[in-house]
């Protein structure tokens, strides 16, 4: 209920962008922040961060503001939220989530040396999936994943997915019908994104009913 309202708020006449068009800078500010929220604490995956971006850029686009500075003051909120997740997994939480053994440790070893292994793409790529993109910093730094090497896939991660969003948003908001259905189409940006953990976890759920 709270993420449906919130979305409604970011998209509709009397929202978002009604403070974008009033004072633009202090908008996307308030958006850096919201995104922050959603990738830096892991209790907070249901806000929208997809379909904010694209919402975003769409203002920026029938605005005619140029959306350089904007995707660099989001990215590096997207950038710095990671950081803050995964730094959450590496303190103190992260080990006493250990110690109270609610991850079992073989789940753990696994844990390890998938992101040993995968833990770059899953932080780039995660960015697109929602839910993924807030537990997958946590998870990397409860796996003690290489600071530098979870660095450098963040910092390519929040590039990527608020740019290509936001520049989706700026390029489609030329589209009459897009315009008109703003709050519908940044719906089907969420859609969109769940799919492929969708298709991933439907095909195991499906096994698991077969052998039940």
């Amino acid at each position: 209920m709270f993420s449906t309202g919130l979305l409604h708020w970011l998209t509709s006449d009397q929202g978002l962008m009604v403070l974008l068009a009033q004072n633009w800078l202090l908008g996307i500010a308030l958006i850096a922040l919201v995104i922050f929220l959603e990738t830096g604490l892991v209790v907070l995956p249901f806000l929208p961060g997809d379909s904010l971006l694209f919402a975003t850029g769409a203002f920026l686009g029938v605005s005619g503001i140029a959306p350089v500075i904007p995707i660099v003051m989001i990215a590096t909120a997207a950038i710095a939220g990671d950081s803050v997740n995964y730094a959450l997994g590496r303190s103190w939480l992260g080990q006493w989530i250990i110690h109270r053994n609610w991850i079992k440790p073989h789940h753990l070893d696994k844990t390890r040396e998938y992101f040993a292994t995968l833990g770059g793409p899953t932080v780039t790529l995660g960015r697109f999936i929602p839910v993924v993109r807030t537990v997958a910093p946590f998870f990397a730094g409860l796996s003690g994943m290489c600071p530098r090497r979870f660095m450098l896939f963040n910092a390519l991660g929040g590039v990527i997915w608020t740019s290509s969003l936001m520049l989706a948003g700026v390029w489609l908001c030329r589209i009459s019908w897009v315009r008109e259905h703003l709050s519908l189409f940044s719906l089907a940006v969420v859609v969109i994104s769940v799919l492929p953990m969708l298709l991933h976890l439907l095909p195991r759920m499906w096994k698991q009913a077969q052998i039940g």
